[in-house]
C-alpha cells in the first residue's frame, strides 16, 4: 500500500511540473513571420593604383645612419672655472643635496662639526672645507641651524659656475 501511494505521488509530481509552452511557441512563430530583415549592402571599394617603391638603393629608414661628419666641438673658453676632476671623491659626494639634511652640530678642540643624515639613514660629519653633494660642493659655513655649501654647476659651454646652497636642520614633530 505504501508503494502504491508513493508511485501515485511521484506520478502526480511529474505531471504537475510539465510546462505549458504552447503560447510561447506561437509568439516566436509570429515574430519570425513578421520580422523584416534589413541588411545594408556592402559598400563598393575603389581600387587604388599600386605603388612602386623606387628608393631601394637608398638607406633603410629603420637602420641608424652612419655619422660621416666630424663631431661639432664646442669652443672652450680660456681661463674659465673648472672643478678638480683628478681629486678622489668622498662618501658624501655620492648623494645629491636633496637626499641630505642637517641633524645637528658640535664643537671639538676648536673645530665646528655638523652632523648630516642621508636618506638611507647613515649619519655623517662634516667641517669647513669638507666635500659634499654631486656637483663638487664644498662646505663654506656651519651655523646653528644650517650649512652653507658652494657648488660648481656646468654652464653647457665647458665652464662651471659657482652656486651657493643652504642645507637646513630637520625639524621633528612638535618642534617649532
Amino acid at each position: 500500500m505504501k508503494t502504491l501511494i508513493f508511485v501515485g505521488v511521484l506520478l502526480l509530481c511529474t505531471t504537475a511540473c510539465s510546462p505549458q509552452l504552447d503560447d510561447l511557441a506561437a509568439y516566436t512563430e509570429n515574430v519570425r513571420a513578421n520580422a523584416v530583415v534589413n541588411i545594408e549592402p556592402y559598400p563598393e571599394f575603389k581600387t587604388h593604383p599600386s605603388f612602386v617603391y623606387s628608393a631601394g638603393h637608398k638607406r633603410s629608414p629603420f637602420i641608424k645612419p652612419k655619422d660621416k661628419s666630424a663631431p661639432v666641438a664646442k669652443a672652450r673658453q680660456a681661463n674659465c672655472l673648472q672643478p678638480d676632476f683628478q681629486r678622489s671623491k668622498t662618501k658624501l659626494e655620492a648623494y645629491g643635496l636633496d637626499a641630505l639634511a642637517m641633524a645637528g652640530r658640535f664643537n671639538t678642540k676648536g673645530v665646528t662639526w655638523a652632523l648630516i643624515t642621508s636618506n638611507d639613514g647613515v649619519l655623517h660629519k662634516v667641517k669647513l672645507g669638507s666635500r659634499i653633494g654631486l656637483f663638487y660642493g664644498k662646505v663654506t659655513a656651519i651655523n646653528k641651524n644650517s650649512i652653507t655649501i658652494e657648488q660648481l654647476l656646468p654652464d653647457g659651454a665647458g665652464c662651471w659656475q659657482k652656486k651657493e646652497t643652504r642645507l637646513t636642520a630637520m625639524s621633528s614633530a612638535g618642534e617649532e
